[in-house]
């Protein structure tokens, strides 16, 4: 590609935005992009509303404005019982996705190596290609996703310098276990690496499953960069507001780089935000329950449909295997299925290093409203038949 650096070579247009496109053109559901098909809590809209109209719409301070990073802090405490300085151990980002990138392009020198786990979030590989620096991954596989610890301690080497981890996992739905995160931790630890870890699925976890923050485990606080957003727990994807937290230092260290990246944005969406953090328990436990009940109405459809499906213990995302229906590779899968069911979905092999690893595995987002899913349940009675 004329122009283009070569680290960037093979990240091209991003798979959401071509499934998308094939839902427009055909006319089909659209369970690929991860974006909810509704608005979020009223309370949060009309803080949203009032902070454009008192005049909130220009720079916010660097590091975000006070009442969402006084917020982020109080709800790190709420929830997890880390105690933050909002002044020094906040920074407001424009999604989680500059929070990712600001703390890689951080922490990373060309050369150094960053472990993360396959298959993964899209950005993460661009985000270290751009660093200069080297992915090392390990594969989580299907049905389970487990962590394989002799492929995860293979991953990691004297030149690590990061780990970057998601959980709850994005695009597996895996919840990690206390066990599997102490495992990672013990490695990070042993090879003097900084972990970033990105939680922004942390209030949609089903079944009883407990998300448990990085930072929380022992000898990890001191090393932990956290990021989340409000957009999946507020379903307000489009309002980009994220931020991160950790020691003072590499907080400092990412606002360095953040503020040549976008310097600030979303101001008059920080208050917003910062109002829903502070919601009572009832609306997490009730946003939660009702993305567990859509999760439950889609993968009785699929697996109706014929699909062998691992069930998510979070996020709003499904995987399912269409080798059963005769699928040798779910790209060309994906982009026959708008012809054959009028439902798009996303194939997990672009996710993947190892794309073998994911052959015939598709990405379904149950983030939709009920009817939606409904339809999409009803269309995908077609491959069965």
């Amino acid at each position: 590609m004329a122009g283009l650096v070569t680290r960037m070579h093979g990240f091209g247009a991003t798979i959401f935005g071509e499934m998308s496109a094939l839902a427009v053109r055909t006319g089909a559901i659209n369970l690929g992009q991860g974006f909810p098909d509704t608005d979020g809590p009223q309370p949060v809209l009309d803080a949203a509303r009032e902070a454009i109209a008192s005049g909130l719409n220009q720079y916010p301070p660097p590091n975000g404005l006070p009442v969402l990073r006084e917020a982020v802090a109080a709800h790190q405490q709420r929830f997890y019982g880390i105690h933050l300085d909002p002044d020094t151990q906040v920074l407001v980002t424009v999604g989680a996705t500059e929070a990712i990138a600001a703390a890689v392009l951080a922490l990373c020198e060309p050369g150094d190596e960053v472990v993360t786990f396959e298959p993964y979030y899209d950005s993460y590989a661009a985000t270290i290609a751009l660093a200069g620096a080297t992915r090392r991954t390990s594969v989580l596989r299907f049905p389970d996703f487990a962590v394989d610890e002799e492929s995860l301690r293979a991953a990691f080497s004297d030149r690590t310098r990061l780990v970057l981890l998601n959980t709850p996992h994005n695009p597996t739905g895996k919840v990690f276990t206390r066990e599997e995160l102490e495992l990672v931790c013990s490695l990070a630890r042993e090879h003097d690496a900084y972990v970033v870890t990105d939680e922004v699925y942390e209030h949609l976890t089903f079944d009883g499953q407990q998300h448990i923050p990085v930072a929380t485990l022992p000898g990890m606080a001191e090393r932990t960069i956290t990021i989340s957003s409000g957009g999946k727990t507020f379903s307000t994807t489009g309002w980009k507001v994220g931020w991160l937290t950790g020691p003072a230092e590499l907080v400092a260290a990412c606002r360095t780089v953040k503020q040549f990246l976008t310097y600030v944005g979303s101001g008059p969406f920080q208050p917003a935000i910062a109002h829903g953090l502070g919601l009572d328990d009832g609306y997490f436990e009730g946003f939660a329950a009702s993305l567990a009940a859509k999760r439950d109405l889609l993968v009785t459809g699929l697996e109706r449909a014929g699909l062998r499906v691992s069930r998510p213990s979070g996020t709003y995302f499904v995987i399912a295997d269409a080798a059963p229906l005769g699928a040798s590779d779910a790209v060309d899968f994906c982009w026959e299925l708008p012809e054959r069911c009028g439902v798009v979905g996303v194939p997990v092999s672009v996710f993947h290093d190892d794309e073998d690893a994911a052959r015939t595995l598709v990405r379904f987002a149950f983030c939709k409203q009920d009817d939606v899913l409904h339809e999409a349940v009803r269309r995908l009675g077609a491959l069965s038949s």
